[in-house]
Formats: structure tokens, sequence, C-alpha cells
């Protein structure tokens, strides 16, 4: 008879999280009075990941900027904990860059990236944020905006997409951003007859994908292109390499390695369903045959974070035959980058209270929470985790299901089954790590008048830890030395 492994998927916990979750009745004490879902951010962690990336600047002798993607989420603390270093802010909307300017920010700390309207182009424009955008359209409107309002001229970026690769084709994954490699002669054109309005900076992509390969391919035409704007005049200084550096969420290699092993053994019969109604995340069973692609996030990563943009830097361009990193060292340019949840790793995770727990009649466990699938959104995002349950006590390891407070059929915080250490009961806690950082805000809404999480933001003191309102959270509260 096969022997069925444990399938748990342990998420990498350190630094002041781990200090947190060892003090379960004081977070349901914070749950009872605020509220469940309730995410809570580590502001001092952030500011330890930007000076990482800053380090591995220093080791390829590169200048530039870091720029925390703000879309991560809509959190006051970790954009306070960035405010007092050296680390910029990318923003995707007038909100966004309404609130890094009240926090403290000035305008030359801001890139404004992604669709942008009249107002939020005017207000970029007169802060003297850079303006990295996507179409000659925009570049029209800026132009003719910053001609009658000023100040001129604006630093822009022009955002690239649609790279060709030479020798062995490298798919480069179309993007209805940016403007295709061969349209920036025209676009060049463009900015040639409006000198006195716009400044180029330089040249940028972003690319929704975790392959090194093609990065490395974008950034080469990166530099390619640069070459082209310098032969025409141009003096740009910068290269925006976006993010999409990636996080390792789990603790052990071996346990991801087995989940995704046991699941096409589930999917084609060869042991019982892992998840609700034999979801297969891409994959599927057809006559015997495991098809598809499994699409979900890489949830164990070797290399990720600092250590993936390091290993880009030094990726060797097929056709200049240097490295990357020597490439912009050699013309003098300026390495931008923007982390969304490279920055956040570690920053943060989100509480939910127990509410019910029942057995079907085919046997299945569901745990009912005080949350759902758009205030925890890693089912969204394909990242595969067990949470944290609290407080810890002995028990029998249980799978179980997690569902949440809407009424709706697919409100699954996993539609994995989940090994939890005991069998949870009303009144504990599940704490999702990891996900206060990128993923409390992407999908968070008002659904069926259900309340949005309040957050909060931990700090070190003297006496352990101490929290205080998302808002209220201020560089050099309490002691982080």
């Amino acid at each position: 008879m096969r022997v069925e492994p444990e399938l748990i998927l342990e998420p990498m916990v350190d630094g002041l999280l781990s200090d947190v979750l060892a003090e379960p009745e004081r977070l349901s004490t914070m749950v009872e009075a605020l509220g469940s879902p309730l995410n809570v951010v580590v502001p001092e962690r952030i500011a330890e990941n930007a000076e990482k990336y800053r380090a591995l600047y220093h080791t390829h002798r590169l200048g530039g900027r870091i720029y925390f993607a703000h879309k991560a989420n809509r959190s006051s603390a970790l954009v306070h904990g960035l405010v007092a270093g050296r680390c910029g802010v990318d923003v995707s909307s007038l909100g966004e860059l309404r609130h890094v300017l009240a926090v403290g920010f000035t305008g030359d700390r801001v890139i404004a990236t992604g669709p942008k309207d009249a107002e939020f182009l005017w207000l970029a424009a007169r802060v003297g944020a850079v303006v990295n955008a996507d179409s000659r359209e925009e570049l029209t409107e800026l132009a003719a905006m910053v001609a009658r309002f000023g100040p001129a001229p604006v630093p822009v970026m022009i955002r690239l997409s649609g790279f060709d690769s030479p020798g062995v084709p490298i798919l480069s994954r179309p993007s209805r951003f940016g403007i295709h490699t061969r349209e920036l002669d025209a676009v060049l054109d463009f900015l040639d007859d409006h000198r006195d309005v716009l400044h180029l900076l330089g040249l940028s992509y972003h690319l929704d994908t975790t392959g090194v390969e093609e990065k490395a391919l974008a950034l080469e035409g990166c530099l390619l292109a640069m070459h082209r704007a310098r032969n025409r005049g141009f003096t740009p200084t910068a290269v925006d390499i976006g993010g999409g550096f990636g996080v390792n969420y789990l603790a052990d290699r071996s346990q991801w390695e087995n989940y995704t092993t046991e699941l096409g053994i589930a999917l084609l019969g060869g042991r019982p369903p892992m998840t609700w109604q034999n979801h297969g995340y891409g994959l599927r069973a057809e006559a015997g045959t495991l098809r598809g692609t499994l699409g979900v996030y890489p949830a164990y990563r070797e290399v990720s974070g600092p250590r993936y943009l390091d290993e880009l830097l030094s990726w060797e361009s097929p056709s200049l035959g240097r490295t990357l990193a020597t490439l912009l060292l050699e013309n003098l340019y300026e390495l931008y980058i923007e982390p969304g949840r490279g920055l956040t790793d570690q920053c943060g995770l989100t509480l939910a209270r127990v509410i019910e727990v029942r057995t079907t009649l085919n046997g299945e466990v569901l745990v009912r929470v005080a949350a759902n699938s758009h205030d925890v959104s890693t089912e969204d995002h394909a990242v595969l985790m067990d949470p944290v349950l609290l407080p810890e006590r002995p028990g029998t390891p249980v799978g179980v299901y997690l569902t949440g407070n809407l009424c709706l059929e697919d409100d699954f915080l996993t539609r994995r089954r989940v090994t939890l250490p005991r069998e949870p009961a009303p009144g504990d806690l599940l704490a999702f790590v990891n996900t206060a950082g990128y993923f409390m805000d992407f999908a968070a809404d008002h659904a069926l008048m259900q309340p949005i999480a309040h957050t909060v933001a931990v700090y070190r003191d003297a006496g352990g830890w101490s929290w205080c309102l998302d808002e209220q959270y201020w560089p050099g509260k309490g002691d982080s030395s």
C-alpha cells in the first residue's frame, strides 16, 4: 500500500514576524479590538530590504535609484518606513501620488508609471516626478500640458516592449504596456520636436515574468535602444528594469517538491484529491495522461530578491559580449528598479479568526474564518503556503479546507486542502504570513457589506514589540536598534 507523504507547505518566517507570532494571546486581543481580518505590517523590515538591494548596487559598482512599487499595498506605515531613507516610490495612480507626497516624499523621489489620466500627469509634472510613459499618445498629452502650465522640461522615460532576440529565439511575451522597440525612432522624432518641454531621462521595461533570460533580453534591448537615442543627440542616463525579482515564501524545498509531485498523482487518481473538486491549478488528467501547465507561483525559490537581481546583472549579453552590469557601468548608466513584492518580503501577515468548523457528509473538514478570498488573495495570485494556527496546542494533524465569509461557492481562502497541526476551534487564529505586505489590498472590497481589514504597524521597543494603527506610525517610533 502506497504511503502518502505529509503535504505541508510551511511558510518562511523570520525577523520581527517571528516575535509577533510568539505572542498569540496578544494577537487575539488585537483582533478582538480591531476585528477580523487584521493586517499587521512591519515598517522597519521594508527599509532593511531596500538596503539589501542597495548593497548589491555597491557590489556591482552601480549607481541608481530604488523605487518601492506602491501598488503592492495601501499601507501608510510601510511608506513611512522608507521616507527617511534613500528609497523612492513608484506610483501608478493619482491617489498613490497624493499619498506619498502627504507622508513626506518630495517629487524628485517619485516615478509615475502605469495608465495615467490628465490629473495624474498634471500633478506628477508639477512636483517634478519622473514620468515613465507608455505611449506616444501619453507623451503628446504631457507635452501639451507642460507647454501650457509648466514647469519645463519634465523628465520622462520611455517604456519599451516587444524585444527581438538575436540568434536563438527567446519568447518575449506581449504586453499592453509600452512602446514596441520598432516604434522607438518615431517616438524619438516626437521628443526631438519637444525638447523644450520633455527631457529624455532614459528607457525602461517591466515584464510580467519570472524568467531571467527574458528579462536579460529586455535589458540588452534597452541598452541598444539607449545607444540609438544617443546617436540622435539625446543624453539619456538611466535604465529602469522594473521589478519582478520574486520572494521565497516557503521554508522547505522538499515540501514544495513533494506537494507539486503529489498534486499530479492526485489528478491522475493515484491518491485522494488534494484540492476542492480536484482543482488542478492548470493541470488536468486526460485519458490517463497529465496535461496542461502548473499555473502557480514558484513558492519555494532558491534565487529571489537581491540574489535574483544579482543573477540578472551577471548575465552575459550574447550580442555585446559582456555582463549586463559591466555594460551599465561602462556607459555610466544609472540603474532604476521598482520592486513591490521583493521589498515587502517578511513585512507583514494577515490574521483571521476561526468562526466555524464542520465536517461534510463526505468527510471533508471545512473551516470558516472571519475573512474572505478578497482579504487574503494568495489564491488569486496562486501562491501556495500554509497558515500558522494559533495558539499552539497538542493535537493530531488534520487536512481542512479554508472557507470565507462570503455567500459565494468559490469563496475559498485556499482551494487546496491545508494540513494543520491540529483541528482548529472557533476563536483560534490563522496567521497568513507574508501576505500583509503584498496580498492585502489587490482585491479587498466591501463585498456583501463585509468589512475591509484594519491595518496595524508593529515595531521593536525596549519590551520586545509594540503596535499602533497603520496611519499613526512615523519614522523613529520605538527602538529598532
